[in-house]
């Protein structure tokens, strides 16, 4: 003999075995089918778009840093960080490239801080890499909207080819094509502008050594 449920109860037995048949799809199929493609097609990428040096993770494609000496005191923070020649240097960051602050500075294109400091970023950029200030471009000077940024363009890239291969006593040459090997153009052929992934370029460039 059937029995016949309250609508109330019905109705939430209704609900549960929907709550429970979308929590299968949702929470445990779905993760896994996206899962199973990504790490079929698109391990790499999945995976954070590791760079390894011998088989040990030393950095992300994803994510700019500081390629700079070392600190005369390392517990002193507010010691200013030195670019090293040996290394591309990035473009700057609001936040030294430290992911729990992603962020710019906020200042706009007519604050009288904001137009010091780049001022004051072309003065030393020019120094630092043997050129004239009228030549150092825009992205050495300016931070990108995260503070994360790891691509630089191919003229900033190109500039300080002659300082990092006389700091490497490398044929400046080797080092040109080493660059030009790493332009990336726009995607799909009309987004954004060419780049250089100076992650990808300096890690690469450690076994030119």
């Amino acid at each position: 003999m059937r029995t016949h449920l309250p609508p109330v109860l019905q109705h939430h037995l209704t609900a549960l075995r929907m709550l429970l048949a979308f929590t299968v799809i949702t929470g445990i199929a779905y993760p896994l089918l996206v899962t199973g493609i990504a790490q079929a097609g698109l391990s790499h990428q999945a995976n954070g778009s590791l760079l390894t040096t011998n088989g040990t993770p030393v950095a992300s494609s994803l994510i700019g840093q500081n390629f700079a000496l070392p600190k005369k005191n390392p517990q002193d923070a507010r010691e200013p960080l030195r670019p090293d020649p040996k290394w591309f240097q990035p473009r700057p960051s609001a936040g030294g490239y430290d992911p729990t602050i992603s962020g710019a500075s906020n200042l706009g294109p007519n604050n009288t801080d904001l137009l010091e400091t780049v001022r004051d970023r072309r003065a030393a950029v020019a120094a630092f890499d043997g050129v004239s200030p009228t030549s150092v471009p825009a992205d050495a000077v300016t931070a990108s909207g995260s503070g994360l940024d790891a691509a630089i363009s191919p003229a900033y890239a190109y500039e300080q080819v002659d300082r990092v291969a006389k700091a490497r006593r490398l044929d400046p040459a080797e080092v040109k094509r080493l660059v030009a090997h790493h332009v990336q153009g726009r995607v799909l052929g009309f987004l954004g502008q060419e780049r250089v992934n100076v992650v990808e370029l300096n890690h690469d460039l450690a076994r030119l050594m």
